[in-house]
């Protein structure tokens, strides 16, 4: 099952910060719902997995992603996902992203994506499928701009610039600031069942008016 999206979406950060983040894999890896990163292959490609739940099929895809290209002049990557399930499913793609600046302190990202799936999990159809990938990318961008937009508190900007106006080391601060807290909750598969079925009933009375009107 062949599965393709575009997304679009800002950070409020600089591009060269943005850059800097997708090209670490372990950043990646961390703001996807189910994935983990378990090996750094080469400087190009890493292993990992990640589990995905529609319903009551659970699936656990084991592979690799690989930066295929990477132009940071012109601020274009593209990777390739290449992963399979225990029980014979696959995964295999492309996904691009671009980002382009839209001002010093404001990133546009555009993102496309074409994944093709095989095995257990396709069974459950096109739509729910679509339905619970849209929410685990719209979880993934999430986390992106938590991770990207956080910012120091005031009172250690304000000593660093002190110390940096004085010449002199900035002072350590005593505690470690709190580490920000990502969006790992599970899928709301009802709502996608949800829209299915909405979907299914519009559509069934939307054709049995259209072809009682004729």
């Amino acid at each position: 099952m062949a599965i393709e999206f575009q997304e679009n979406f800002s950070v409020a950060a600089p591009i060269d910060k943005v850059w800097e983040f997708i090209m670490a894999p372990e950043n990646v890896a961390r703001c996807m719902p189910g994935a983990a990163l378990t090996e750094l292959l080469d400087e190009k490609r890493f292993a990992g997995n990640i589990k995905v739940k529609i319903g009551a099929i659970t699936a656990r895809y084991d592979g690799t992603i690989t930066y295929a290209e990477a132009d940071k002049a012109a601020f274009r990557v593209v990777m390739i996902p290449e992963a399979k399930e225990k029980g014979g499913g696959t995964v295999g793609g492309r996904i691009e992203t671009r980002l382009v600046a839209v001002s010093p302190t404001e990133t546009a990202v555009s993102c496309h994506s074409s994944v093709d799936m095989t095995g257990r999990i396709v069974q459950v159809g096109r739509g729910m499928i679509d339905g619970v990938a849209d929410q685990i990318f719209k979880k993934f961008v999430k986390n992106v701009k938590i991770l990207l937009e956080v910012q120091e508190p005031p009172v250690a900007v304000a000593a660093a610039a002190s110390a940096a106006a004085a010449g002199v080391a900035a002072p350590q601060q005593s505690t470690p600031p709190a580490q920000p807290k990502l969006d790992d909750a599970p899928i709301n598969i009802f709502a996608e069942v949800w829209k299915w079925l909405w979907g299914a009933i519009t559509g069934f009375f939307k054709r049995l008016l259209g072809g009682g009107s004729k």
